[in-house]
């Protein structure tokens, strides 16, 4: 995933959230019908498409997606 468009184009594809570049930095609670599901099935993609695995501490302190990019960009940069 090379920058923030791909990550939102993959969680639209996975998930079905039409986000935005400002959108994706809210809180998890704002997104409609958001769950722990969602973010399973959100992270076993990003490690698909990335060939790099997603730090779970740093998920379980994520606050927002645009937090799981964050984490993406880092996995990957490794």
């Amino acid at each position: 995933m090379r920058n923030i468009d791909e990550f939102l184009a993959l969680v639209h594809g996975e998930i079905g959230l039409s986000l935005t570049p400002e959108t994706v930095r809210g809180g998890f609670d704002e997104l409609p019908g958001w769950d722990s599901l969602h973010l399973l099935t959100l992270l076993t993609a990003i490690e698909r498409e990335t060939g790099h695995r997603v730090s779970m501490p740093g998920v379980l302190e994520a606050t927002s997606l645009h937090d799981i990019y964050e984490l993406t960009v880092q996995g990957a940069g490794t």
